[in-house]
């Protein structure tokens, strides 16, 4: 397989998924404002800029991170980053993944998904997503990806070892769920 790319540049219809750079932070912060984004996350308040910005500053220096943008009204809407999974050597996630509450529906949240795992399926066998216990929204919206439940574990992902729901995807599972 080739070499997976965690930094790439993704044009969709509608999303361009680019690299985050540290002139993204206003932006991204304004995409990340509304505390509805955050109600079922662990960081339930990092809508508020003093628990933002270190959030922001991590993004940036662990890689892997890409802005998504809104091609129509040329901004940053939200973020997801592909990271090695920490205790599946050789494995990859797609997390850390938000949209602004104004791209919630409509399929926002389907093309960034597309766009990301079509590309990692280029070099991966299987993509992994950690979701947090709580976070019924995005459980349900990784398993319409069409991944399934694999075991519960407690994983640093960059803030300490927490409580995680381990999704796997596989090429088939996906190919099952962009056909229904």
């Amino acid at each position: 397989m080739p070499e997976f790319d965690i930094q790439p540049v993704l044009e969709g219809a509608r999303l361009t998924l680019r690299p985050l750079a540290a002139p993204d932070r206003d932006g991204l912060y304004a995409a990340a404002s509304d505390p509805a984004i955050w109600a079922q996350h662990p960081a339930r308040h990092r809508h508020e800029r003093a628990v933002f910005d270190p959030y922001f500053d991590f993004l940036l220096s662990a890689g892997g991170t890409l802005a998504v943008c809104n091609r129509a009204q040329d901004q940053i809407v939200g973020c997801s980053r592909f990271y090695a999974v920490p205790d599946q050597p050789g494995d990859w996630a797609i997390g850390f993944t938000f949209l602004s509450a104004d791209h919630w529906g409509g399929g926002w949240n389907r093309e960034m998904k597309t766009l990301m795992v079509e590309h990692a399926f280029r070099a991966q066998p299987k993509l992994w997503f950690h979701i947090a216990p709580d976070n019924l929204r995005s459980q349900i919206a990784t398993t319409r990806l069409g991944a399934e439940f694999a075991y519960d574990a407690d994983l640093d992902l960059g803030g300490g070892p927490t409580a995680t729901k381990c999704y796997t995807l596989t090429p088939q599972g996906w190919a099952n769920a962009i056909r229904s």
